[in-house]
């Protein structure tokens, strides 16, 4: 059965007579760009799971801030909440339960703590997924409850009484009053054009990498094509050969068609370099240096180790510190107030700064004893004493 092109050609009438001027169809694919939903699901689905850099970035923000340890200015180890952040639930512990809320925070902007109590005092608290989770505002505007949504069930947690049950972290959002900002919808672009690229190059090759080029049809009649029978040959065409699944897919064609790549040069098309720099706006999204993602770029032992004590105070510590005061402020009801502080001595990368700045401050004959402790973090005396 004649395939669709030659149907075209066979329809406009032609015969082996005098010569006609080439009619040409050129096909380049352009159309309007298709970005991703802005929704964390989406984000999860597109960004976490589908993008290799956006996934090493999560990855290593989370799990880098969740091994940082917590101290309790003026309390000892053995602190009722220092327990409950060691051992949050039965099944996970201190670092599984931060490296989960760190992750909600990057993927989609907020994260969510349910604390379980037990006179009054919490004994449990669980990771609750964003994507489930709606802010119902009460009367004055602010957030009155929130709804859990899983299994088709709703439970509805109100934020009242002198500990709310739901502690909802949230990035800096400048445009909304109750969800926070994804560091991934700041980077949805870059992500969607790491991911094309990614599927164009895929499809290439798995279509032995033809460009695109133009169809064109030379009848041997003074014959041409009807105003009919091209729009119909090119919505064909976009319909079939289009797209990144299309990308290269190879044509039939006889009856005076004629199929002429057009070849565009490495650098008119650019992809490895417009791939590269997506990926270095999808790592500055999430506050880590490319180097660390081993990204391109001057990978030398200084530049890494100067990255690595940027990647720490730039983006790990102000995170665990925001984390710890909220984590701290809401359960006060409970354990009194508080401070949660990153222990920044067991930060290796940081070890050169801390060790001058003890220099500094134990030559310092001004300061007290309890002085220069609080200069270096520590509370003014000893926990015991």
């Amino acid at each position: 059965m004649p395939n669709l092109l030659t149907r075209l050609a066979q329809a406009a009438g032609y015969a082996p007579a005098t010569k006609a001027a080439p009619t040409t169809v050129a096909f380049y694919g352009e159309g309007r760009p298709v970005w991703s939903a802005r929704e964390p699901a989406a984000f999860a689905r597109e960004g976490y799971t589908r993008n290799a850099v956006a996934h090493r970035a999560v990855r290593l923000v989370a799990e880098t801030a969740a091994s940082l340890p917590l101290m309790l200015n003026g309390a000892d180890d053995a602190h009722p909440l220092l327990a409950l952040l060691g051992r949050p639930n039965p099944r996970e512990g201190g670092a599984r339960f931060l490296e989960g809320v760190y992750g909600h925070l990057m993927v989609s902007g907020n994260a969510y703590i349910e604390a379980i109590g037990l006179d009054g005092m919490p004994r449990e608290l669980f990771g609750l997924r964003p994507d489930r989770m709606r802010a119902v505002p009460g009367p004055d505007g602010w957030v009155g409850a929130y709804d859990y949504t899983a299994g088709g069930r709703t439970v509805r947690y109100e934020q009242s009484g002198p500990l709310p049950p739901i502690l909802h972290l949230a990035q800096f959002n400048p445009v909304d009053d109750h969800y926070g900002l994804s560091p991934m919808e700041a980077a949805a672009v870059s992500l969607d054009i790491h991911n094309a690229a990614g599927a164009w190059h895929k499809a290439l090759l798995d279509n032995a990498a033809r460009p695109s080029g133009a169809l064109v049809f030379a009848p041997s009649s003074g014959a041409a094509l009807s105003d009919a029978q091209f729009s119909r040959l090119k919505s064909e065409l976009e319909a079939n050969y289009q797209g990144a699944g299309n990308a290269g897919r190879p044509l039939l064609l006889d009856g005076g068609l004629d199929w002429r790549p057009l070849a565009l040069s490495p650098k008119e098309m650019d992809f490895v370099e417009a791939k590269a720099s997506a990926a270095r706006e999808i790592a500055l999204a999430f506050g880590v240096p490319p180097l660390l993602l081993g990204l391109p770029g001057d990978n030398t032992h200084a530049n890494y180790a100067e990255a690595n004590r940027a990647f720490y105070r730039q983006t790990i510590v102000p995170l665990v510190r925001r984390t710890g005061d909220s984590i701290a402020a809401w359960l006060e009801p409970a354990f009194g107030p508080a401070r949660l502080e990153p222990d920044l001595d067991a930060i290796e990368a940081l070890a050169s700064e801390r060790e001058s700045l003890w220099r500094r401050v134990g030559a310092a004959d001004f300061l007290s004893v309890g002085e220069k402790r609080q200069a270096v973090g520590y509370p003014a005396t000893m926990p015991d004493a």
